[in-house]
Parts: structure tokens; C-alpha cells; sequence
């Protein structure tokens, strides 16, 4: 009888065993798949920040608030070399100390880690020590991971992590933090193009207007608080034969054309010149078959329009001799002409490319003969 009972015992803690072995699975799985849910949702939080219409500098403080709050960092940094100086991009410790944060790569111990392109943990042993680039802020950091940053094999900064705690990131999982640096590179990759956009935007010297990069950058954070808008290029398409008779009168034709249109659209429509003798005008939040009357009025207006270089410019008077006779040739500024426009409309959605959009439609006007002049939907 006692042989039976040590028996159920022995298959009670076997099972027991395995139930638990089972259970202990169950919980690793569960705890795996929640990381990975977890780092979808920060994923996908990167995602949403990198598309969003903020500006180059605002999207880095975000990423670095965001891996701040779901990493519970106590201090981040993100340093960025733009070609002649290293610059804070983000970080939560206080600006006093942002200087030394901006040597980091001057520092003996990070100086392997930026050739080796590999991360350097460093973290002291007691209260009383400091880290090696620490020069007045002794107690804030005891530990710290520096994480050089490269795009396209190109070095070009660093992010810093760092802990008030010493030994505080001994057993942490640095896979994770690698997979958020390259989501950090990821970003600054993405809004390179948008800080070149942002920092080219210039006025055109002829008409004021903005020029063409503009609608990619500041301008489509105001197009894209609509879902659809209309927009509208035109091309004056008679300009080369008005420059044939002189480039002055050509520049003010240009300049005439972008005051007409201008002082007939209302301020919270954008108008830019595109290139050349190509403008673009962007009805946001307007459907584009209700601008049809709109954009026909404009172009009677502007096309009634009568230049010339009259009182803007002097007199070129050039004698020619034929059979001992003089002739004066007649003065250009005497000459008079009035631009023809062609107009494409297209929809703009939310959230795709306005640059391929705008591609389509400078295709069609190129394409079109130079003698037309109507408005087309494409």
C-alpha cells in the first residue's frame, strides 16, 4: 500500500512538473509576444512621427521624448554633426551641461567607439566617482551608453543614454536599444530631405513669391489639414516669344502675371512660382470641380493684361543707314503684349506625394503645344 501511494506521489510531482514546465512556456511566450507588441506599437509611434507634418527639429524631439517615456531613460541626447559643428538635436538634461554633451567625440574612451562604429557602456562604482566626460555635473550621470550614429556607412553623431544609478544598465538588453538606434537613424535619414527642403525655400527676386520647394515643406502642413485640395499649375505660354523681343519685357510680363493672380486668390490659398514660367496655385480643402469659374476668371483677367516697358527702361534707338536715308528702329518699350495661360487641375489627396502629383502636371504643360491656352483636368 505505501509502495502505491510513494507511486502517486511520484506521478503527482511529474505531472506537477510538467504543468509547470508547460506553464513556464506559456509565460516566456506570452512575455516575448508582448515585447514584440510592444515594439511594434514604439515602432509604429516612430512611423507616425517620421510622416507627420512637423518640422525637422520638432520630429527629433519627439522621438527622443517618445524613447525617453517608453524606455523610462532618465536622460537621452541626440547629437548631430551638420558638417562644421556638432549640435544638440534633443535631450532632457539641462542646457548648462549641453556643451560637454556636444564633446562627447573628443572623449579618449568614445573615440574607439565612433571608429569602431560599435556602442560603449561605461558606468562607475560608487557615488564618490565620476564618468571620464563628466566635467561639473557630477552627480546627474553614473552610467552611460554612447551609440555612434551612421547613415550609409557615413558617421555623423551620436546618441547618449544616461542613468543616475551606477551599474544601472549592467543586465539590460542592448539588442533593444540597438533596434532603437537604427529606428533614430531611420528617422534622421528620412528628414534629411526635408531639412534640405526646409533650409532652400527662398523668394523668387521677380515676383516675392515663394518658390517651389515651399509646397513640400511648410506648405504641405498647411495643405494637409484637408483631405482633398485642388490644385492648379499654369504655364504663360507665349513667354518665349516675349522674350524674343526682349528679356526685360519677358521678366515684367512674369512679374505682372504674379501680381494679377495674387491680388485675385484669397491669403489662405498658396501661390508660388514653380519654375520658370510655371506657377502653381494650391486651393486647399476645395474640391477640384469647384474652382473651374474661379481659375476662368483669373485667366480673362490676366490675359487682358496689356505690358510693356513703358517709363522702365531707356530708350534704345539704333540708326541704320540704307541709300543715305536714316530710319529709326521702333522702341521696344512702345511694344505691347498681353500673356496667354494654360492651365492643368488636378486633386490632391492627404498624405500622398504632392511631388508626383506636381510632376504629372508639369509633364502635361510641357508636353502641350506653346499655343494653347486653355484649362484642363487631369
Amino acid at each position: 500500500m505505501l509502495i502505491i501511494v510513494v507511486i502517486v506521489l511520484v506521478f503527482t510531482v511529474l505531472a506537477l512538473g510538467i504543468y509547470n514546465l508547460s506553464l513556464y512556456k506559456r509565460i516566456q511566450s506570452f512575455q516575448n509576444q508582448s515585447k514584440r507588441f510592444t515594439s511594434l506599437n514604439i515602432l509604429q509611434d516612430f512611423m507616425n512621427i517620421t510622416g507627420s507634418n512637423m518640422s525637422v527639429d520638432k520630429k527629433i524631439k519627439s522621438i527622443n521624448e517618445l524613447i525617453i517615456e517608453k524606455y523610462q531613460i532618465k536622460y537621452s541626447s541626440i547629437v548631430v554633426f551638420d558638417g562644421t559643428d556638432y549640435v544638440i538635436k534633443a535631450s532632457n538634461v539641462n542646457e548648462s551641461h549641453w556643451e560637454t554633451l556636444s564633446r562627447l567625440h573628443e572623449v579618449d574612451i568614445f573615440k574607439d567607439s565612433i571608429t569602431t562604429a560599435s556602442p560603449k557602456y561605461i558606468t562607475v562604482n560608487s557615488d564618490g566617482e565620476k564618468l571620464p566626460y563628466q566635467e561639473k555635473e557630477f552627480d546627474r550621470a553614473k552610467s552611460a551608453i554612447f551609440f555612434p550614429l551612421y547613415i550609409d556607412n557615413v558617421y555623423f553623431g551620436y546618441w547618449i543614454i544616461e542613468s543616475g544609478v551606477p551599474h544601472d544598465f549592467d543586465n539590460i538588453d542592448t539588442t533593444i536599444f540597438e533596434t532603437v538606434k537604427e529606428n533614430i537613424i531611420s528617422v534622421l535619414k528620412a528628414v534629411d530631405y526635408q531639412k534640405i527642403l526646409e533650409s532652400i525655400v527662398r523668394k523668387d527676386l521677380f515676383t516675392g513669391l515663394n518658390s517651389a520647394e515651399y509646397l513640400y515643406g511648410d506648405g504641405k502642413k498647411i495643405i494637409d489639414q484637408y483631405t482633398t485640395s485642388a490644385i492648379c499649375m499654369f504655364r504663360i505660354s507665349n513667354i518665349e516669344d516675349i522674350n524674343k523681343i526682349a528679356r526685360e519685357l519677358g521678366n515684367k510680363v512674369i512679374t505682372q502675371v504674379s501680381k494679377n493672380v495674387q491680388k485675385n486668390i484669397a491669403e489662405k490659398y498658396i501661390f508660388v512660382r514653380y519654375m520658370g514660367p510655371k506657377f502653381v496655385i494650391v486651393f486647399s480643402g476645395v474640391e477640384a470641380d469647384s474652382v473651374a469659374d474661379f481659375i476662368n476668371e483669373i485667366k480673362e483677367s490676366t490675359e487682358s493684361l496689356k505690358i510693356s516697358l513703358k517709363d522702365e527702361s531707356q530708350v534704345e534707338e539704333v540708326e541704320i543707314e540704307n541709300k543715305k536715308k536714316k530710319r529709326k528702329r521702333k522702341k521696344r518699350e512702345e511694344i505691347e503684349v498681353s500673356p496667354s495661360l494654360n492651365f492643368v487641375v488636378a486633386t490632391y489627396y492627404k498624405g500622398t506625394g504632392i511631388e508626383e502629383v506636381l510632376k504629372k502636371m508639369e509633364k502635361y504643360l510641357d508636353e502641350s503645344s506653346k499655343e494653347e491656352s486653355q484649362i484642363s483636368n487631369i
